[in-house]
């Protein structure tokens, strides 16, 4: 059996991410490509498209094809909501990029949309699938951390701030780095303490860096009249259990202890951090110690071992789930529970004040 994939924004991260990786799966055929700038629809097809693939202008006009079983949508998160619920209703399985929505409303709907229809539905957190991710998630979920009381997510960088897309506009992305790549640490640190119900958060958003003309940065210099979202985010994060979860994220920040969708785990029976490798750590017989898993399956010189693309997994992951009809990893309900955190930090930023949840 074979499914047939549409894909609705042909921009960075559908040609970073989700067309190789679908490229690489037998059972994939990507039969429509749509962007609003149609060039970029048309070399993605001749790039990834089989030999009748569509391009496409308007979304609405893929959407008319019964043949295409699986949208993925890569577009701004403004219009994430649209664009999956109209999918859902047309009968597709959909892949989102993260994040789900710009609003916990929003996600709502979708959730909605795919009951409605009886369709899967799922969210693109591909950092779950990276190696030492899956170590990790095994070992909490076999309890070898004991009752995980407090997580650290972290998302910064020292500059690397995106400069192309719409990455710096606060309405159609909803925020920066606490969206844009918060959300990743966020998701993993959750994930691996498998706690979903807040209480309460607390943030702090700050647009200091973004301000400055002609800024060292990995991609170029900003320009400080386009940014229009913070540069840095922190927040403070209970849950009903009395866990705790603190959330650094950054674009630009005069910081050395720079880390990407990274989590670390303190329980009652050991700890867990990414910072060199993937760390475990404890007591055994009175005395602490520290164990480096080693993920890479080194073993012979001059042999590095398989490496393991983790947009790859993520993407065989999805489309198994629709071929066996199977839970997807990432499942909405999960994700919506991310924006809902972040939507909450957002608002306790411009108030002040600690927003708490019914």
């Amino acid at each position: 059996m074979s499914l047939n994939v549409g894909i609705i924004g042909c921009g960075g991260i559908a040609n970073g991410k989700h067309l190789p990786s679908l490229q690489k799966i037998n059972e994939v055929n990507i039969v429509a490509f749509c962007d609003i700038e149609v060039e970029k629809a048309q070399v993605a097809a001749e790039q990834y498209g089989t030999d009748n693939a569509k391009v496409y202008e308007d979304y609405k006009l893929l959407l008319e094809d019964d043949s295409i079983d699986v949208i993925h949508v890569c577009t701004p998160n403004s219009s994430h909501k649209e664009l999956t619920i109209a999918s859902l209703d047309a009968g597709k399985h959909v892949m989102c990029e993260k994040p789900m929505a710009k609003t916990t409303e929003e996600a709502r709907d979708m959730i909605e949309a795919a009951k409605r229809n009886g369709k899967k539905l799922t969210i693109g957190y591909q950092n779950r699938f990276r190696p030492d991710s899956q170590y990790l998630r095994k070992a909490t979920q076999r309890g070898d951390l004991g009752d995980i009381y407090y997580g650290k997510a972290q998302a910064i960088r020292r500059r690397a701030v995106p400069t192309w897309g719409v990455f710096l506009d606060e309405e159609k992305q909803g925020g920066g780095p606490l969206i844009d790549i918060g959300t990743h640490a966020l998701d993993l640190t959750l994930w691996m303490m498998d706690n979903y119900e807040p209480e309460s958060v607390m943030g702090s958003t700050f647009h200091k860096l973004g301000k400055k003309e002609n800024a060292a940065n990995a991609w170029g210099p900003w320009d400080p009249k386009k940014f229009t979202v913070e540069d840095s985010a922190f927040g403070f994060i209970k849950m009903k259990d009395g866990s705790t979860i603190i959330l650094e994220s950054s674009w630009a920040l005069n910081s050395l202890d720079v880390d990407e969708a990274k989590c670390a785990l303190s329980g009652t029976e050991g700890g867990a951090d990414m910072k060199d490798g993937l760390r475990i750590h404890g007591e055994n017989f009175g005395s602490l110690y520290t164990s480096n898993i080693e993920l890479e399956n080194k073993g012979v010189d001059f042999y590095e071992g398989e490496t393991v693309d983790e947009a790859e997994v993520e993407a065989r992951s999805w489309i198994d789930s629709i071929l066996n009809d199977s839970e997807p990893v990432v499942k909405p309900e999960e994700a919506i529970i991310i924006t809902q955190i972040l939507e909450a930090l957002y608002e306790s930023a411009k108030t002040g004040k600690a927003v708490y949840f019914d």
